[in-house]
């Protein structure tokens, strides 16, 4: 028990500065790395709580496609941060403002949690499909995402998928002199325009 309270202090704690450290670094390459450390830190105080599928969804969907497409566009975009920060002590009251409404949110959300969620979460039915003491944390999560949210949970897929292609059209850049592969000019190429039938001399080569 003692090691399991280490453990959780020390990852709550790498949690939290990586947190810091992606909001604070001055280089976005450098705040994608530590958000894909503060995901992995977040990952491992799942599987101290027992759940395990949301520990492998966090590092797969988050570590292993939303950081990494967000740090390959970050590299990939010629942006100018340095105009971006221009605004930043703007716009710092009204992020302060939001920033400690949303910290309130999450003290009384933690706080009412503490002391009432226990009682309530052993009093709540289960959900469809994920009925009976011995059911894993990842069938109770399947039950709940395939049968009572699957249409929800089937959108979220949609967004993810908008923001892929999105990301390729941000990253797509068309430059003069650059060949292009064009799949339709290929799909309707011919035998006679695309060979040419050349009767070399010995000793010539072709043009």
């Amino acid at each position: 028990m003692a090691l399991q309270a280490i453990a959780f202090y020390l990852m709550a704690a790498a949690t939290i500065a990586s947190a810091i450290a992606v909001v604070s670094s001055r280089n976005p390459v450098h705040s994608v790395l530590f958000l894909i450390a503060s995901f992995f830190s977040a990952a491992g105080l799942f599987v101290l709580l027992g759940a395990e599928f949301l520990a492998m969804l966090l590092v797969v969907v988050y570590v292993g496609a939303v950081a990494v497409l967000f740090l390959f566009v970050v590299m990939m975009l010629d942006v100018d941060f340095a105009e971006l920060r221009q605004g930043f002590a703007r716009y710092m009251p009204l992020g302060g403002l939001i920033a400690g409404g949303l910290a309130i949110e999450m003290v009384v959300v933690s706080t009412t949690v503490a002391t009432h969620g226990a009682a309530r979460l052993s009093e709540a039915p289960m959900a469809s499909g994920s009925s009976g003491p011995g059911v894993t944390n990842a069938e109770a999560i399947g039950g709940v995402l395939y049968t009572d949210y699957v249409y929800l949970f089937q959108a979220a897929g949609m967004v993810l998928l908008v923001a892929m292609i999105g990301a390729i059209v941000l990253t797509l850049r068309h430059k003069p002199g650059v060949k292009r592969q064009v799949i339709m000019d290929q799909v309707l190429r011919t035998p006679e325009s695309g060979m040419r039938m050349v009767s070399p001399k010995p000793g010539e080569g072709i043009d």
